[in-house]
């Protein structure tokens, strides 16, 4: 994503969260940051006076934020919005991505959680805020497609935990085979729940 047009401590915020998705916190380090953001190195200390572990989660809350503003975009660019094709749309940036650029990159999310959950807690609580970056508004969009509220919650985890599961096993397997099954499998029983024919 283009990062031009934003300010140094913005584009080392994305930056670090790009690099996250492809090494995961421990190989992510702060001068690397500086390189990719293009930003002066002196300026981590004066933006990120919390060193790394604050950069890591200001740049997995940016990561869950884009993913909650993702859903509408993709939401707005269905000709007939149904829960299952919401969820395709989802899958779909990632077996794009796989089948163009290979397996290199995984979720941000889920690289700070399995490499911080249990050992820094600051990042495990910026972790978990930014999966609820990403749920609320795909639960309100599956509301918005008539699935009943106290259902929307339950499916949006459903939607995302299968999705960043799905992600994990095409990067071990090199191959998108789990991507394209959980949207197979899941898009009828989504559509189910808004009363669509699946």
């Amino acid at each position: 994503m283009a990062t031009s047009g934003r300010g140094p401590r913005e584009r080392m915020v994305i930056s670090a969260a790009q690099l996250l998705r492809r090494g995961g916190v421990a190989a992510t380090g702060m001068r690397e940051v500086a390189v990719h953001a293009a930003a002066p190195r002196g300026s981590l200390q004066h933006y990120f006076p919390g060193g790394k572990e604050q950069l890591v989660n200001e740049a997995v809350g940016w990561a869950g934020r884009y993913a909650g503003k993702r859903v509408a975009r993709l939401l707005a660019a269905l000709p007939e919005p149904t829960p299952s094709a919401l969820f395709a749309e989802m899958v779909r940036q990632w077996t794009d991505e796989y089948e163009t650029a290979g397996f290199a990159g995984g979720c941000p999310l889920a690289a700070a959680t399995v490499d911080c959950a249990g050992t820094t807690a600051s990042t495990r609580e910026a972790t978990a805020a930014a999966f609820a970056a990403w749920t609320a508004p795909l639960a309100a969009a599956l509301t918005g497609m008539g699935v009943p509220g106290g259902r929307s919650d339950a499916l949006a985890t459903l939607m995302i935990s299968s999705l960043e599961g799905a992600i994990i096993m095409a990067r071990a397997e090199q191959d998108v085979r789990a991507l394209t099954t959980v949207s197979r499998e899941l898009g009828p029983l989504l559509d189910a729940a808004a009363g669509k024919a699946g």
